[in-house]
Formats: structure tokens, C-alpha cells, sequence
């Protein structure tokens, strides 16, 4: 049952929240109009600006570079990673909240300026507006709410906002964890507004290089030809698909494992038969899955499919292993207060469930960390247009995601 002081301290959080607002979408359109298109990953510079604006609210920051060979070698150019701190006593419990700013460039198709921060009938528009640069000012401003007008007498709240959420998250969060520049006691982690997501696929991608021989095409019989050996590779991997559509989840949003070839490069010219072709496959994976064993079953099917190719070698080369996130005990307390606030702000029941997309959050749930995925945005990424053109957040989302991180904050911290 809900106490009066309690109740007057939300309403005094919500006021602030929206007597503030303005400032906040402010706040996300400076973020959205400085790229972060990954590749090529030259995120740093989005850093020093939030950084910057987070200095100037008075909140206080911490900035940690990668070293530029660790960034080289994942194939980016530059991430330095964010971290506010804020303590509210000695004692108590520490939750942490992370977004990414590094997101997919915007493509084609876009009546907006991706770059614009433009808003237009209560929406703003832009690259990463939804995913995941709205919730740098959903934690941000929950955060300012909470040390404005309900500061608990102890505990700490924690801001990590890092930059390599599309390449795995292993020089974000995953740097963050493994040099122990923090170890928080729960976590909330970039999502949308009407969902609490507990749960999240695995993902698996590899490289897959095949090597024939080159000849001129008026002489086919002295090649031997890599692509007609890719698509009988590629008929083997997406036959894998029905096994796998009898692999069922038992996580409410999750469904079955899949396979997806996303890109395949090979061939000279069109009269050179192609000596050599190379693929790039993603396998996810539901939570009941062991990678280890996904890995292995992947790789005998692909070197199967190989050897009935006479003169074909194949490579594979791992480019992504990212676990699954799996509910940890303790992850109850934070994903209810969360349904329970956000039933009172939007008027409606918020379900938990699992979401068959893969997430930095993982990192904090290797390292026993029990974390939920919560924030702004509408109820499917699809909404969102997340990743494609005319991306946007509707501002009302916004508004009430704030308001319900700001609620279960000084409900986690009392």
C-alpha cells in the first residue's frame, strides 16, 4: 500500500518532470543532432557533448577512453564511455542505468533530416531518437527529478552511457565491468515503454570463407566454383531453419531459434568464374540454448555442406558470441516496482516478457548484476521505425517513461 508521503513524492517527481520537459527533449535533440553511425564508430566526439551538458546540470561526470588499439581492432575509430555518479548517503543500494549512443547509419528513404532532432506532431525524428539516445534523457532527467525533489537518505544512482552497443558491447559495458570501474546492485537498461523485458536472445555470428579457383569463364572446367558451393551451403543453412522452428521458448516474446544470412560478397567479374565467396551468418539464440553447443552444431553443418563440394575449402571465423540474458534472482523487485509505476502513469497493465533481440545487458547479467530493459519509446520496435528511415520517439513516451524511472528510483532507494 502506497504511504501519503510516498504518494506526494511521486506527484512532486512527476511535477518536476514535467515543468522540466522542455529541457529535456532540448537535451535529446543536441544528442541526436551529433552522429554516432557505427560504422565507422568515431563516438567519442558524441561523448564530449554529453558530457559536457551532463557537466552543466550539475551532475557529475566521469569519462573513460578505450584505448585506440582495443577500438582499432573491433573495427571502430574512437569510444570514450560516460559515467554519472551520484550518492544520495553512505550505505544502501547502487542501480545503474545504461543506454548506447552509437547506433546503425540512417540509409535511405528519410523524410526528415536524420541529424535534425526536429520534432512534428509530438514526435521527434532522427538517428537513434528511439534506440537508444532517448532514454540518455529518460535516466538523465529521472535522475535530476530524484536528487531535486526526493533524494533518499542513502544508496546511489549511476548514469553509464556507452558506445558499443551494435558492435557486442564488450568495449561498453564490457569494458566498464571487466576493469571494475563499477558494480552496481541492479540495473535498467535501454528499452520501451510498454513492456518490461526480463529476457533477451543470444546471437551468434561467423564468417564463412569459400575458397575454389579462379579461370575464365570460357573455360569453366579449369575453375572450380566457390559460389555454386555457396548455394549449396546456403540451402543447407536455411533448411537448419525447420529444426529450429521446433526449438520452442518458453519466455513469453521469445519464439524459437533462427538462422540468417545477411551478406555474401565473392566473384571477380562476370567472366571469371568466382574462386572465392564469403558469408556472414546470424544465428540467435533463445535463453535455453548453450552457445558452446549452437556454435558447434553451426560449424559441423557448415563443414558438412563443404565436403560434398569437391576442391572447396572452407574457413569460419566467430565475429559475435553474445550470451542471452537470462532472469536473475533479485531482477523481481526492480520489474515490478517498474509495472506497478508505470500502470499508475499510463493508465494501464505492463507485462514482462522477453524480447528475441540481443542487448549489451547480457554483460551485466554475466556478472550476476539483475537487470531489466525499461525506458521511452512505443510498444514494438516496429513503431520506432528503430534502424530504418523516419526513426522518432513520441514525445508523451518520453515524458511518462521519465516519470516512471524517476518513481521506482526512490522506490529502489528507500
Amino acid at each position: 500500500m502506497t504511504s501519503p508521503d510516498s504518494s506526494a513524492r511521486y506527484a512532486a517527481l512527476d511535477a518536476w518532470i514535467e515543468a522540466h520537459f522542455d529541457e529535456e527533449v532540448a537535451f535529446l535533440q543536441t544528442l541526436v543532432r551529433v552522429p554516432t553511425d557505427t560504422p565507422p564508430g568515431d563516438n567519442a566526439p558524441h561523448a564530449e557533448v554529453t558530457a559536457q551538458a551532463l557537466d552543466h546540470m550539475g551532475l557529475p561526470v566521469e569519462m573513460y577512453p578505450v584505448p585506440a588499439e582495443e577500438v582499432a581492432a573491433q573495427g571502430m575509430r574512437s569510444i570514450t564511455n560516460v559515467i554519472v555518479r551520484q550518492r544520495f548517503g553512505e550505505g544502501g543500494l547502487t542501480v545503474a542505468l545504461n543506454a548506447h549512443g552509437d547506433v546503425v547509419p540512417p540509409g535511405e528513404g528519410w523524410t526528415h533530416d536524420p541529424y535534425g532532432g526536429e520534432v512534428a506532431d509530438g514526435k521527434l525524428y532522427g538517428r537513434a531518437s528511439a534506440v537508444s539516445k532517448s532514454d540518455f534523457a529518460t535516466y538523465t532527467f529521472a535522475l535530476r527529478a530524484l536528487r531535486e525533489v526526493a533524494p533518499p537518505a542513502c544508496g546511489a544512482v549511476e548514469l553509464h552511457f556507452t558506445y558499443d552497443e551494435e558492435f557486442g558491447g564488450e568495449l561498453g559495458p564490457g569494458f566498464l565491468l571487466r576493469h571494475q570501474l563499477t558494480r552496481p546492485d541492479y540495473l535498467i537498461a535501454a528499452g520501451f515503454s510498454y513492456q518490461v523485458v526480463t529476457a533477451h536472445n543470444g546471437c551468434l555470428q561467423l564468417e564463412v570463407t569459400l575458397h575454389g579457383q579462379a579461370s575464365h569463364a570460357a573455360y569453366p572446367e579449369t575453375g572450380i566454383d566457390a559460389l555454386q558451393a555457396a548455394n549449396q551451403l546456403l540451402t543447407a543453412l536455411y533448411a537448419h531453419n525447420d529444426v529450429l522452428r521446433t526449438r520452442r521458448s518458453s519466455v513469453p516474446g521469445i519464439t524459437h531459434p533462427y538462422l540468417n544470412v545477411g551478406r555474401i560478397e565473392g566473384g571477380s567479374n562476370t567472366n571469371v568464374v568466382p574462386g572465392k565467396v564469403v558469408l556472414k551468418l546470424d544465428r540467435r539464440m533463445i535463453p535455453e540454448e548453450d552457445a558452446a553447443q549452437v556454435e558447434a552444431e553451426v560449424c559441423q553443418l557448415i563443414a558438412a555442406a563443404v565436403a560434398d563440394c569437391p576442391g572447396i575449402r572452407g574457413e569460419i571465423r566467430r565475429l559475435l558470441l553474445a550470451h542471452s540474458l537470462k532472469p536473475l534472482p533479485g531482477h523481481e523487485r526492480l520489474a515490478t516496482t517498474l509495472q506497478r509505476h508505470a500502470q499508475a502513469v499510463l493508465g494501464e497493465f505492463i507485462p514482462t516478457s522477453g524480447t528475441p533481440l540481443y542487448t549489451d545487458v547480457r554483460l551485466y547479467g554475466a556478472q550476476g548484476v539483475p537487470a531489466v530493459i525499461y525506458g521511452a519509446g512505443p510498444r514494438t520496435v516496429l513503431e520506432s521505425n528503430a534502424k530504418r528511415a523516419d526513426e522518432h520517439l513520441v514525445l508523451d513516451d518520453l515524458k511518462r517513461a521519465t516519470q516512471i524511472v524517476a518513481r521506482t528510483l526512490m522506490d529502489m532507494l528507500s
